[in-house]
C-alpha cells in the first residue's frame, strides 16, 4: 500500500530530516506534501532526487493525506493536529504537546510497538523527547532481562536539539572567540561556545528542568511506570548527536557480558565496546546513522545489581525524524491506515 504523506514544518531541521529519511528508507509514498507557514510558500525542499515546493498550512487540505508528520512545534501541533486528525489523517507529532495525554500513545517502535493501536482515540500519536528515545531503546532489552529499578542519567545534548538558531549561535560564538569578539547569548542563557550549560527548557518548582522531567515521565509511560529515574540534562557545544551517561540498578542479577550479548541482539542498537583507546562511539560518529550506539558497558560495584554505560544517537534522526518515520512504517505494516477516523 502506498500512502499520501504531509510534512508539517518541512523547512525546519527535523522536517527536512523527515523528508530525507522517507526517501532513504524507501517509504512507499504516493504523494508527499511539504507544508509550512505562509512565509515559506514556494520555498523548495528536497525529497530524494525530487524537489518539492512548500504549500501553506493555513489552506492545506488534510483529507488528501493518510499520515501527517508534524515537526513544527507545540503551538502548531495544538492548533492543527486535531484539525488534521478530524480530516482523517493520522498525526505523528514530534512536539511535546500530546506526549502525556492519556488518550495519545507515546511510541518508540523498538520498545512499545503494540501501544500504537491506541491512536484511534484521537488519530494522534506522539513522538518522545529526543533524549528519551535513545534512552528507552537502550533500556528496553535490559529491563526485559533483569527488571530495572532505578536509572540515573546525565545527558550531553547538542545544539541542534534547540533548533537552527541555536546551532547558528554556536557557530557564530565559536568564530567570535577567535577574533576576540565577546559572544553574546541569545538562544541560550549563557555562552555555549567552549562551554556546557546544565539547563535545558524551563525550571520547575522542584529544581528540575522540564527536559529532565520529560525524561522521567516519558520513560515511565513508554517503558514501565514503576521505574524510578533521575536526570541531569546538559547542553554541550556540538552541532548534532546526543550522548548520555547511564547508570542502571536492577532487581535481578545481570553481568556486563550478559548485558552486552542481550543488547547486541536488540533492535535499534549497535554495541561498540572495546576497552581500548577509541573503542567507543562519540556524537560526531553517529551523525547520519539510524542506530543508537552503546559503549563503555561495565558493572557498577556500588549497588547489588548495577550497570553503567554510554549511549549516543543522532538526535535529529532517532530522537525525532527517524522515530516518526518508523511509527509511520509501523502503521503501514500493521494495516492500520485504513482504520483512521
Amino acid at each position: 500500500m502506498e500512502a499520501n504523506v504531509a510534512i508539517i514544518g518541512a523547512t525546519g531541521n527535523v522536517g527536512q530530516e523527515m523528508l530525507a529519511i522517507l526517501a532513504e528508507r524507501l517509504f512507499p509514498v504516493k504523494t508527499v506534501y511539504a507544508v509550512a507557514s505562509r512565509q515559506s510558500i514556494g520555498r523548495e525542499v528536497s525529497f530524494g532526487d525530487k524537489t518539492l515546493k512548500c504549500v501553506d498550512l493555513e489552506t492545506f487540505d488534510f483529507s488528501k493525506v493518510d499520515i501527517a508528520l508534524f515537526a513544527a512545534g507545540g503551538s502548531v501541533a495544538k492548533e492543527w493536529a486535531p484539525k488534521a486528525a478530524a480530516a482523517g489523517a493520522i498525526v505523528i507529532d514530534n512536539s511535546s504537546h500530546y506526549r502525556m495525554d492519556p488518550d495519545v500513545p507515546l511510541i518508540v517502535p523498538e520498545v512499545n510497538a503494540d501501544d500504537v493501536a491506541g491512536f484511534a482515540k484521537k488519530n494522534i500519536i506522539a513522538n518522545p523527547n529526543c533524549s528519551t528515545a535513545q534512552l528507552v531503546v537502550s533500556l528496553k532489552p535490559l529491563h526485559d532481562a533483569a527488571t530495572i529499578k532505578r536509572v540515573v542519567v546525565s545527558t550531553y545534548q547538542s545544539t541542534s536539539g534547540a533548533g537552527k538558531a541555536a546551532m547558528d549561535e554556536l557557530f557564530t560564538q565559536t568564530k567570535g572567540v577567535y577574533v576576540n569578539d565577546t559572544p553574546s547569548p541569545e538562544a541560550f542563557t549563557k555562552q555555549i561556545a567552549f562551554n556546557v550549560i546544565p539547563h535545558i527548557d524551563v525550571f520547575m518548582e522542584d529544581g528540575y528542568t522540564k527536559e529532565e522531567w520529560k525524561m522521567m515521565a516519558e520513560t515511565k509511560k513508554i517503558l514501565d511506570k514503576k521505574i524510578k529515574l533521575t536526570a541531569t540534562c546538559v547542553r554541550v557545544p556540538t552541532f548534532v548527536g546526543h550522548a548520555e551517561a547511564v547508570n542502571v540498578e536492577f532487581e535481578n542479577p545481570i553481568s556486563d557480558d550478559e548485558a552486552r550479548d542481550i543488547m547486541r541482539e536488540a533492535p535499534g542498537l549497535l554495541i561498540v565496546d572495546k576497552r581500548e583507546d577509541g573503542g567507543y562511539v562519540t556524537p560526531i560518529e553517529c551523525v547520519g546513522e539510524f542506530a543508537t550506539f552503546v559503549s563503555r558497558l561495565r558493572v557498577d560495584p556500588t549497588v547489588e545489581n548495577g550497570l553503567a554505560f554510554w549511549c549516543v544517537s543522532d538526535n535529529l534522526r532517532k530522537g525525532a525524524a527517524l522515530n516518526a518515520v518508523q511509527i509511520a512504517e509501523l502503521l503501514l505494516n500493521r494495516g492500520l491506515l485504513s482504520k483512521a477516523a
